[in-house]
């Protein structure tokens, strides 16, 4: 199997990284970051990301697609290379995923139209804009051959729940285990239901609420609304 994993400047390294930790793990699979170019993909950290593969020379027999999200996917969006390799790579996969924002780089290439998905609790209300319909108390959306996780970290479930489909529930749970994915956070702030409504209002300031008004008009320009 042939998994394709995008890479572009600023994407969160966590939503690629975990997937990719589960997604290499499984049998006979060879996976592929791809970007533009092979320089070295910097995130939104600074964490440098060398891709194995590039829009022209990554092999078009791809079986899945992964697509991560942050604050880079705004700038992906505005980029037609991308668009159209996701769009013709989408074409040809037998599933299409993806983590965090990345559902929305998804749905900016058309590939989530009529599709329910989810995204970070940030934006997952900007689902419409690309025809999808929005799950947002959902960790992990399995829609026919669509499957979007949530924020960052949902990637890992996500990822796992993709291993499932793909090679069965022993092997998910054996990566599962070889990972030792077992977490227990020190706090109960990983969602708007439960984060502290004194956390919930900070996190939603400043930048967050800048690049939300920044991805709405994006997207509602692309005229994909259903």
């Amino acid at each position: 199997m042939h998994v394709a994993m995008l890479l572009f400047p600023d994407l969160t390294q966590l939503d690629l990284t975990g997937p990719y930790e589960v997604l290499a793990r499984l049998p006979d699979t060879t996976v592929h970051l791809v970007a533009k170019t092979r320089e070295p993909v910097r995130s939104e950290f600074g964490l440098a990301l060398l891709p194995t593969a590039t829009f022209e020379d990554c092999p078009t027999a791809i079986d899945l697609l992964f697509v991560p999200g942050g604050v880079g996917q705004i700038a992906a969006t505005d980029d037609a290379a991308t668009l159209a390799w996701l769009r013709r790579t989408g074409d040809g996969a037998r599933w299409i995923t993806s983590a965090c924002t990345g559902s929305l780089l998804l749905g900016a290439a058309g590939l989530l139209k009529g599709y329910r998905a989810t995204s970070h609790w940030s934006c997952v209300d900007l689902l419409p804009l690309v025809g999808a319909t929005p799950v947002p108390d959902e960790r992990v959306v399995i829609d026919r051959n669509r499957i979007t996780g949530g924020g960052v970290t949902a990637g890992i479930d996500a990822a796992l729940a993709i291993a499932a489909e793909i090679a069965g529930r022993e092997t998910a749970e054996r990566i599962q285990l070889m990972i030792e994915y077992d977490p227990h956070p020190p706090f109960s702030a990983g969602h708007p239901r439960s984060a502290p409504p004194a956390v919930l209002a900070a996190a939603s300031q400043g930048l967050l609420a800048d690049r939300h008004a920044k991805r709405a008009a994006q997207l509602k320009a692309l005229g994909l609304a259903a």
